[in-house]
């Protein structure tokens, strides 16, 4: 049996997961658990999902290797290039996904939730190729700073609504969407963008996010000889990237490390507790309050983590660092210079883990993957900011 099967039938991964939802959503989780677990099995579904990646979104994605980077390090550094994904991050294969099953359930409508706003920019994409209406939510924090990607959910047809409540962030714009949905239920399915939230999404969006893992550990296979890397790595605030990633490498002897933000580190900080649906580890005070987390990055800028990595981290299947925002602009900094390519603040936490542990938890020789979730481009305005002539 897979480490990384199917939940229970209450939609459970150990302890975490489960349906905490309105009365009036309940029946709305139902049909999308039917209609997916009746679509994953249909082949014309299968085919039409994979067609669309491969003609549109660009997969397969490829692995690369870092020859200076590897050198700098003592370690061998792959990358899986999901930044090469049209619309710049691995968004696009969970949002597919979830548009079509859209279209399978009969409805016109899709909302979605977004920090950094790839996945607001994925679900608007989607949308328009399928002829969707879509309204992305958006804390008023992370407009200000993304600004590049809201003109680009506008371009592609989506209504972008700002939302100024609580810390005006990513767990302020789920709220919002949350509480759309259960007014508008009969007609809009609800796109979440990571593996959270009420079952069956944590296990839906992973399924949906497993092609980056699959892809990878037969790209690395061939690239390696047959074996696996040693270490596979992956940044984590609700988690879809590194839970698609580690699909692929669960039953391997590859050691999985999730590398969470130092100011969001809801594994490694955090007690379990219900939010947005589902039971996991979150960052709370003594009675029971969320937290406001903090991450230079919006897209992790996140107070919980999806249950399925609650679950692999409680029976020590991955392990759960941290990265802070002082390391992860370096790394963007060095990942930038030695290989000409810019990450995206979110996969940075990523390489600031590496160049951190080379030589020390990850021994020298080793060889790592990394996923590279998005590209740079919609930070560079916030990192110019920040470092102004620093740079």
């Amino acid at each position: 049996m897979s480490v990384m099967g199917p939940p229970s039938a209450s939609g459970r991964f150990g302890e975490y997961g489960g349906r905490y939802v309105p009365e009036s959503l309940i029946p709305a989780c139902f049909e999308l658990e039917r209609v997916f677990t009746e679509a994953w099995v249909d082949p014309e579904f299968i085919a039409e999902y994979r067609k669309i990646l491969t003609e549109y979104g660009g997969r397969p994605t490829p692995v690369t290797e870092l020859h200076r980077f590897s050198e700098r390090l003592g370690v061998r550094v792959l990358l899986k290039r999901e930044d090469l994904a049209h619309t710049g991050s691995h968004k696009i294969n969970n949002v597919v996904g979830q548009a079509l099953l859209t279209r399978r359930m009969g409805k016109k409508r899709l909302i979605a939730e977004t920090g950094a706003g790839q996945h607001g920019v994925a679900t608007a994409t989607a949308a328009a190729l399928l002829g969707l209406e879509c309204v992305v939510y958006m804390g008023e924090t992370d407009i200000a700073r993304q600004a590049l990607n809201v003109f680009r959910m506008k371009l592609l047809g989506a209504s972008v609504i700002s939302v100024t409540s609580g810390s005006r962030t990513l767990k302020d714009a789920i709220n919002e969407a949350m509480r759309e949905w259960v007014a508008s239920v009969d007609t809009t399915h609800y796109c979440i963008g990571s593996v959270m939230g009420p079952h069956p999404y944590p296990y839906m969006v992973r399924e949906f996010q497993r092609i980056v893992g699959d892809e990878a550990y037969a790209q690395t296979k061939e690239m390696l000889g047959g074996e696996v890397p040693d270490y596979v790595v992956a940044c984590v605030g609700g988690g879809s990237n590194a839970a698609g990633t580690f699909a692929g490498f669960a039953d391997t002897s590859a050691k999985l490390i999730g590398v969470e933000p130092e100011g969001g580190a809801a594994i490694n900080r955090g007690i379990p507790g219900v939010v947005h649906g589902s039971r996991s580890n979150l960052l709370q005070d003594d009675v029971g309050q969320v937290l406001e987390a903090h991450s230079i990055s919006a897209g992790l800028d996140y107070p919980g983590v999806g249950p399925e990595h609650s679950y692999l981290a409680s029976i020590g299947r991955a392990s759960y660092a941290m990265a802070n925002d002082s390391e992860v602009l370096s790394a963007l900094q060095l990942l930038s210079r030695l290989e000409g390519i810019i990450p995206a603040l979110e996969p940075a936490h990523a390489i600031a883990y590496v160049i951190r542990e080379a030589g020390k938890e990850i021994p020298l020789g080793s060889t790592v993957l990394v996923t590279m979730s998005g590209r740079g481009d919609k930070d560079a305005e916030s990192v110019a900011q920040i470092l102004g002539d620093n740079i």
